[in-house]
Order: C-alpha cells, then sequence, then structure tokens
C-alpha cells in the first residue's frame, strides 16, 4: 500500500477557479500528502490563485498548452515516490482518491473506473465502451475504462512514458496501454464521481478519432502484430477469395487478387521488422 505522505497529488486545470479551492481543501483535509500540485494551464479566471489560497503548490503555464502538457508539467515538478493524477473540475472526490492510493503498492498503476450512468451522455457512454473494447483487443487485457482522468503510478514508472504522453486530451488512454504493453501491473478500481463543473472539453465527434489513432499508436509501438498481422489475413483473404471465384467463373485469376496476396505478404514482412524494432526498444529500456 502506498502512503499518502510519499504521495504527490497532480491537478491538472484550465478555468476551474470555481471548483479548484474547494478540491484542494478537501484533499488537504482528507490526509497528509507529500503535496498537492495544481498545474495552471494558461486560465484566465484566477484559477492560479484560488489554488494557491487553499494551499496548493501551484505550476503556472504562460498560456493554453492542453491537458496532457499540465500533466507533464506536474509529474516533473512532483516529489513524492507515487503521483495521483486527478481531474480539478470537481468530478473526484477526496475518499475517492484515498481508495485508489490503497490499492497501489502491489500495482504499478491504478486507475479510478467509472460507471456507465457517470458518462455525460449516450453517445459517450457507447463511444467509451467501443474505445474500452478496441483497447482490449489491441492489449490482451480487459481494458474497463481508458479515458478515466483518476489515476495513480510510481513515479519513476510515469517518467518512463513522459516522450509519448500527448499536449491533448489522450494522456489517460497513452498511460493505460503503454503500462500494459510495458508488462507493468495494472489495476482498476470502481470509483464514484461527481457531476461535473461547466462543460466537458473534450467532444467525442471531434477527439473520437484522435483517441483511436493513439490507440494505434501506442500498441505498434509496443506490439505491433496485433495491427499488421490482421490487416496482412484480411488482404490475404480477399486476394485468395477473389482468386478462387474469378477462376471458377471466369476460368483466369485477374491481377487484382495478385496484387492482394502480394499486400499480404508485404503488410507481414513491415509487421515483423516492426516488432523486432519493438523488441529491441523494450530490451534498451530502464
Amino acid at each position: 500500500m502506498a502512503d499518502t505522505r510519499s504521495t504527490s497529488i497532480v491537478i491538472p486545470a484550465y478555468n476551474e477557479a470555481t471548483v479548484i479551492g474547494d478540491l484542494v481543501s478537501s484533499l488537504r483535509e482528507s490526509a497528509s500528502w507529500r503535496e498537492i500540485i495544481v498545474v495552471d494551464d494558461g486560465s484566465s479566471d484566477g484559477t492560479a490563485a484560488h489554488a494557491q489560497r487553499a494551499g496548493a503548490v501551484v505550476v503556472r503555464h504562460p498560456y493554453n498548452k492542453g491537458n496532457g502538457a499540465s500533466i507533464k508539467s506536474g509529474i516533473r515538478a512532483a516529489a513524492g515516490d507515487f503521483v495521483l493524477i486527478m481531474d480539478g473540475d470537481g468530478q473526484h472526490q477526496a475518499s475517492e482518491a484515498l481508495k485508489i492510493v490503497a490499492r497501489l503498492g502491489d500495482y504499478d498503476l491504478v486507475i479510478g473506473t467509472r460507471t456507465a450512468d457517470a458518462q455525460a451522455t449516450m453517445g459517450r457512454r457507447v463511444g467509451n465502451k467501443l474505445l474500452n473494447w478496441l483497447a482490449t483487443y489491441l492489449t490482451g487485457q480487459r481494458v474497463r475504462d481508458l479515458t478515466s482522468g483518476l489515476r495513480c503510478a510510481r513515479r519513476e514508472c510515469l517518467r518512463e512514458f513522459l516522450h509519448l504522453l500527448p499536449n491533448g486530451f489522450s494522456t489517460p488512454t497513452t498511460t493505460t496501454l503503454a503500462f500494459i504493453k510495458a508488462g507493468y501491473n495494472v489495476s482498476f478500481e470502481p470509483v464514484d464521481v461527481q457531476q461535473r463543473s461547466g462543460q466537458s472539453k473534450i467532444k467525442f465527434a471531434r477527439d473520437g478519432f484522435r483517441f483511436f489513432l493513439i490507440l494505434l499508436k501506442v500498441v505498434t509501438i509496443f506490439s505491433p502484430l496485433r495491427v499488421f498481422v490482421p490487416l496482412s489475413l484480411t488482404a490475404f483473404a480477399l486476394g485468395a477469395g477473389y482468386a478462387v471465384w474469378t477462376a471458377v467463373t471466369q476460368s483466369h485469376i485477374t491481377n487484382s487478387s495478385v496484387l492482394l496476396i502480394v499486400l499480404s505478404v508485404v503488410i507481414l514482412l513491415v509487421g515483423l521488422v516492426s516488432e523486432q524494432i519493438s523488441a529491441l526498444r523494450l530490451e534498451g529500456r530502464q
């Protein structure tokens, strides 16, 4: 079990002045934390001042860089052995933070899993289910909540993947996949969340495809054959099936069939080379 006195809390915040002070105060009252770091991502509503008055250490960005950039700044500034990351919009309670930290020790990453009712809209619920299903397939491990903003991990493990984290809203996705594919122990802990303050800055229609690309990017880095083998088999099945059909119906095999079969071989070879590169990268990882 991780000790709260060795745990740094990192809260990325952008124009969250209405709730950030109460959040920091409730966290300070709940336990003796190593530090509470609020990263003010270029806010214009006094977020930094409210956080500082409540007792947080404030790291300020001169302009808005994105949620991921804020988390990276917080991790770099953290002094604790463990880092708890939580949203600054009032969704997460101090009691849930303690629940997450209590699971850390046996696990390298503990993720707060939201219930379906906690998802804001039906579209977002369906979208998150699809992302969770795809992440489960690509990683080979059950992923219960890919995009949850409440998570706690060993600081040294998080720093190992800082170069992979984008500056936008996909840090939870990247850290979850990176920890799983790197072989770290990952646990999903059910938590209760409250209605967020204000409007969400993530739009699923706009950001959903970006999340999909990040899934492919991270899995390709750690386990590329999970992507290339299905593509190769699909191209081969289409080419072979079309070749059989034209041979039976037209007594010849078309160039399209041959090209699809050749394409399947090329994709497989690229996948094998990528797998070797991935293995060399992991061998060099400290």
